[in-house]
């Protein structure tokens, strides 16, 4: 069998020339590359742990040593020279949102294994840390598509009809519209997350008030779900059980001001349906 060759030799010249490892690199530096990619982790979903995890496996290919720390808006290294002790340097960077994309977390934490080995330079680093934070997300209309497909699914799961299933489908997929157009045009995300559950709850409940289904009430109870903010309520979990006291209870915090916003967007939606002992 023919296979390819994923690993062509490299020209004599290209061969010859060494890479720039992290020895190479000042320490302010290195310490940028360390908050590029500690932000990206942060901002893509991942728990301060598996952080730690990777700005340590950079760190061990350095003559510095590095201590973080993780606050729910910003990232905190500070760096010494293991030869010089008095060499010291810290550098903080914001933490501008806190979005889900585990694709990026794993290809980050695989980028920092590549440079643990030497498979990869630090420039190399730079250059596909960079490519992974320009990523680009799935299509819109893909992501409301799928997220009104799931939300039906588990209407039916609860057992609704398929007619249930459908007013289901509709009123999340327009409420996650409402979501990401309000999210876009820089609206508060509290008040995006009320607004997006009152119209989702809006329009789901008139399959209750027109008693269209055989379960109408599985309609308002799961066209919410899209909202619920799981991912921080398990990182931050995660991250109290890790030790990481302030921001696990930082993200416990956000996540549950969030449950609180959808509960009043439900309870306006309901009381504007004019629904009775839902």
């Amino acid at each position: 069998m023919k296979t390819e060759n994923l690993h062509p030799t490299l020209p004599r010249d290209e061969a010859a020339t060494p890479k720039p490892q992290a020895c190479d690199l000042s320490i302010s530096e290195f310490s940028q590359i360390l908050l590029q990619a500690s932000a990206l982790l942060m901002e893509s979903g991942a728990h301060c742990e598996r952080i730690h995890r990777n700005i340590q496996r950079l760190a061990s290919k350095s003559p510095f040593l590095v201590e973080m720390f993780i606050s729910f808006n910003a990232i905190s290294v500070s760096l010494s020279d293991k030869s010089n002790a008095q060499v010291v340097h810290t550098a903080t960077k914001a933490i501008k949102h806190h979005g889900i994309h585990f694709g990026v977390v794993t290809n980050a934490s695989v980028l920092t294994w590549k440079f643990h080995d030497d498979e990869i330079s630090f420039d190399e680093l730079q250059t596909q840390l960079k490519a992974l934070k320009d990523t680009k997300r799935h299509p819109v209309w893909m992501v409301r598509l799928f997220i009104g497909i799931a939300c039906a699914c588990l209407c039916v799961l609860v057992g609704g009809n398929w007619i249930d299933s459908a007013c289901t489908f509709v009123a999340s997929v327009v409420g996650l519209t409402v979501k990401q157009e309000m999210t876009k045009r820089g609206f508060n995300l509290m008040v995006v997350f009320m607004a997006a559950s009152i119209v989702t709850t809006l329009i789901a409940g008139l399959d209750v008030l027109y008693g269209l289904g055989s379960f109408p009430g599985s309609s308002v109870a799961t066209a919410v779900l899209y909202l619920i903010p799981g991912v921080p309520l398990i990182n931050s979990i995660i991250d109290l059980l890790k030790g990481y006291m302030s921001i696990g209870i930082a993200r416990g915090t956000f996540a549950g001001f969030i449950l609180l916003c959808i509960a009043v967007g439900m309870f306006v939606g309901i009381s504007v349906v004019g629904l009775k002992n839902f």
